[in-house]
């Protein structure tokens, strides 16, 4: 099992333990639920090192990138990141991943630079697919291993890491980045990006100046009441806020389209890319089934593959995701139902084996 830069500093800290995607990472530290309201309301640490970095680099990286993203990196400015997909042959999603648009500064002259960050359980399958799709004069450049990345997130990141910076971090857009100085350390890229819904950034650097970071800001944050926050949280916040999880709610067999995820499937950029064609016929058609969030009233939590049913007890489609929302104090979750039901305010039902239980098709974000 691999082990990021940080392990350690979690088993002196007292953090539960457990195999992720190959890493043995923290789940909680103190509880799920302190950890999640302590990023809603204050500020979290996470560690999240087992992400994978990828550095496009050459005259075509830029169609590279286009050729594999459903998204329309041609937008970005030097600076700014966006949101996408890798969408597969088969209209399925090879992973879904944030694409950085770096400075030019290592390049040589007529080169683009792109930071693809993908998830780390696809780390191995994404290269490949990448790889195999660079038929461009290009250079693609694994830098996961080397790379450690924190998330600092919630309302009083901001204030916490400007003590510590002489970047204005008030002039950084979301999903937008600076390279700099922090605490010291130099070239730290500063991102105001996360999947938490609560403010932040996100912070790339070197694997041998992440513990002094680390430290500093766990030092810090403590007049801040920040809490080192584990997968745990990390997984509830993102779900009350209706982001999609690789590996449940978005996978191998389901469409950018079914999941709601037309907003980055770019269908009318020049460029094209592995299953455009199906997506497009998707968007005029319509698809069979759809992803929905719904929220129970029994304070029973639905969890992934409990079969959703309609009222006559047939099965109508598949709960992806569930939990108690800490912020709701309700059970939600989200699933893919027949398309007949994914209005909002439709009624569905929840299978828990012999007993299936009532929810109601609600608007994302839950909150």
């Amino acid at each position: 099992m691999k082990e990021t830069v940080f392990t350690q500093r979690h088993l002196t800290l007292g953090a539960k333990m457990a195999e992720f995607a190959g890493y043995n990472m923290p789940i909680s530290y103190s509880s799920i639920i302190d950890e999640h309201m302590a990023v809603r309301n204050n500020v979290g640490l996470f560690d999240v090192s087992h992400m994978g970095e990828f550095i496009v680099k050459g005259k075509q990286a830029l169609d590279l990138v286009q050729s594999i993203s459903s998204n329309d990196a041609s937008t970005l400015a030097i600076g700014e990141a966006q949101y996408a997909c890798m969408p597969n042959d088969q209209g399925g999603i090879v992973d879904d991943l944030l694409v950085y648009r770096l400075d030019e500064n290592n390049c040589s002259e007529g080169e683009m630079a792109f930071m693809l960050v993908v998830n780390a359980s696809n780390i191995e399958k994404d290269w490949d697919w990448i790889s195999k799709h660079n038929v461009f004069d290009t250079r693609l450049i694994n830098i996961s291993d080397k790379t450690a990345l924190l998330a600092l997130q919630g309302p009083k990141a901001i204030e916490l890491l400007q003590l510590f910076t002489q970047i204005d971090l008030s002039k950084i857009p979301y999903y937008s980045f600076t390279k700099g100085t922090v605490a010291g350390i130099d070239n730290v890229l500063i991102s105001a990006t996360g999947y938490t819904g609560s403010g932040g950034f996100e912070l790339y650097l070197d694997n041998e100046n992440a513990l002094q970071l680390w430290d500093i800001l766990i030092e810090k944050g403590k007049d801040f009441d920040l809490k080192p926050c584990g997968l745990g949280a990390r997984d509830t916040l993102r779900l009350e806020k209706g982001y999609c999880l690789y590996g449940n709610d978005i996978n191998d067999q389901t469409s950018p389209i079914e999941a709601g995820l037309a907003w980055i499937t770019k269908l009318n950029k020049a460029t094209d890319f592995p299953s455009k064609s199906t997506f497009v016929d998707q968007k005029l058609n319509g698809v069979n089934k759809k992803l929905v969030g719904f929220k129970l009233d029994e304070r029973r939590v639905p969890r992934h593959d409990y079969e959703i049913m309609d009222a006559e007890g047939q099965i109508i489609g598949i709960v992806t995701s569930g939990t108690q929302s800490p912020g709701l104090d309700q059970p939600i979750g989200m699933g893919y139902v027949q398309k007949q039901y994914a209005a909002l305010g439709t009624t569905i039902y929840i299978s828990f084996g012999k007993k299936s239980l009532p929810a109601t098709v609600v608007k994302l974000p839950f909150l």
